[in-house]
C-alpha cells in the first residue's frame, strides 16, 4: 500500500460504467465524496490543468428551488467554487432539437436563481455552463475540442464589462488522441470521459493521477447497487432508443429536405423552361413581324415597280405617238413642199431658183426634184 492508502493493484477484466451517460457522469463527478475528482476535472477543462480551483462544494441539483413557470431542465452536476463562481455541468449524448437554447436557458436559470426578490444585483456570482457532448456541435471549429463563448461587442469583440456568464463546450468526437499521445491533465481527463466505458483495466498512466484513479474506482460496475444497475440499464436502453429515433428523424428530415430541394429544382427548371419558351415565342413573334414587314415592303416595292413600268409604258406610248405625229407632220411638210415646188415650176421658176427661194439644201433639192 502506498502513502495515499492505495493498493496499487490494477487487475484486468474490470468493467466501468460509461461516463458519457448522465447517470454515470453524475455518480462519478457529483457524488458526495467527489469534490477532489470534480476539482481536478474542472481545473483540467477550464484552466488547462492549472490548479486555479482550490476547493468547491457540490450542490445537489434537486436542492435548488424551482421558480414558478420555469421549465424543469435536469443538470448532471452543480458546484460552487471557492471564489463564488457557479459551475453547472451537463453531459449530452443526444443532439436533441433546441440544444443551443437549452444551454442558454440553464445558464440564465442558474444565474438568476442566486437572488431572491429585493436583493442587490451585485451579489450575483459568475456562472460557467460546461457542456460535454458526444456529438459535434460546431463543425466550423474544426479540430477545436474545447470552445468558450462569452458576451462580447458584436463588431469589436470587446468583452462585456461583467463577464458573468460563460458557455464552455467539450466536443468529445473531436478528441482523437490515444493513450500514448496524451499531453497533460486535460487530455487525460478527456480520455477518461470518452474511453472509460471501453476499458477493462485502469491504464497505468491514468492511475498515476490520484483523482482519475478515484474516478475509476467509483466507475467500477461491481460497486453499483442493484437499483443502480437497473437504472443504468434502463438509461442505456433509453439512449439507444433515442439515438435510433433521432437517426430516423434526421434521415426523414434529410429525405424531406432532398425531396423539397428536388421539387424546388424542378420548379426552377420549369420556370426556366417556361421563360425560355416565352423568350422563344417572343423571338418568333418578332421574326414574324419582321417577315410581315419585309413582305409589306416587298409588296410596296413591287407596286412601285409596276407603277414605274406602267409609267414607262405610258411614256413609251406617248413617245411613239409623238414620233407618229412628227412623221405625219414631216410627211405633210414634204407634201406641201412638193405642192409648192410644182406650183413654182408651173410659174416657170427654175430648180435653182426654187431651192434658193425655199432655202433647200442640195440634198433636199435632189430628193424633192
Amino acid at each position: 500500500m502506498d502513502k495515499t492508502g492505495r493498493t496499487g493493484h490494477n487487475p484486468t477484466g474490470m468493467r466501468f460504467i460509461n461516463p458519457k451517460t448522465d447517470f454515470a457522469f453524475k455518480k462519478i463527478f457529483g457524488s458526495a465524496g467527489s469534490q477532489g475528482i470534480l476539482r481536478s476535472f474542472l481545473n483540467a477543462v477550464l484552466y488547462e490543468g492549472l490548479p486555479r480551483i482550490a476547493s468547491l462544494e457540490i450542490v445537489d441539483p434537486y436542492s435548488i428551488p424551482r421558480l414558478e413557470g420555469m421549465k424543469d431542465s435536469y443538470l448532471d452536476v452543480r458546484a460552487v467554487l471557492d471564489d463564488g463562481q457557479h459551475v453547472i455541468i451537463e453531459m449530452q449524448v443526444l443532439n436533441v432539437p433546441g440544444m443551443e437554447k437549452r444551454v442558454l436557458y440553464n445558464a440564465a436559470k442558474e444565474y438568476s436563481n442566486q437572488l431572491i426578490k429585493g436583493q442587490d444585483y451585485r451579489l450575483l456570482n459568475p456562472v460557467i455552463a460546461l457542456t460535454l457532448t458526444d456529438f459535434i456541435m460546431f463543425p466550423e471549429l474544426e479540430g477545436q475540442v474545447i470552445s468558450r463563448f462569452i458576451l462580447a461587442e458584436k463588431n469589436q469583440l470587446i468583452a462585456y464589462p461583467e463577464g458573468d456568464v460563460e458557455l464552455v463546450f467539450v466536443e468529445l468526437p473531436k478528441f482523437h488522441r490515444e493513450l500514448e499521445d496524451l499531453r497533460g491533465l486535460t487530455d487525460e481527463w478527456l480520455y477518461f470521459v470518452g474511453r472509460a466505458g471501453e476499458l477493462e483495466q485502469v491504464p497505468e498512466r491514468l492511475g498515476k493521477v490520484d483523482e482519475i484513479d478515484d474516478a475509476f474506482e467509483i466507475a467500477q460496475t461491481v460497486r453499483l447497487s442493484a437499483d443502480e444497475e437497473h437504472a443504468l440499464e434502463l438509461k442505456t436502453r433509453w439512449i439507444a432508443d433515442q439515438r435510433m429515433i433521432l437517426a430516423a428523424k434526421q434521415d426523414a428530415d434529410a429525405q424531406t429536405a432532398a425531396a423539397l430541394a428536388a421539387k424546388q429544382d424542378a420548379e426552377a427548371k420549369a420556370q426556366d423552361a417556361e421563360a425560355k419558351a416565352q423568350d422563344a415565342e417572343a423571338k418568333a413573334q418578332d421574326a414574324e413581324a419582321k417577315a410581315q414587314d419585309a413582305e409589306a415592303k416587298a409588296q410596296d416595292a413591287e407596286a412601285k415597280t409596276q407603277d414605274a413600268e406602267a409609267k414607262a409604258q405610258d411614256a413609251e406610248a406617248k413617245t411613239q405617238d409623238a414620233e407618229a405625229k412628227a412623221q405625219d407632220a414631216e410627211a405633210k411638210a414634204q407634201r406641201y413642199l412638193v405642192s409648192l415646188i410644182q406650183m413654182l415650176k408651173q410659174q416657170g421658176a427654175s430648180d435653182e431658183a426654187i431651192a434658193q427661194q425655199l432655202g433647200l439644201s442640195a440634198e433636199q433639192a435632189r430628193t424633192l426634184f
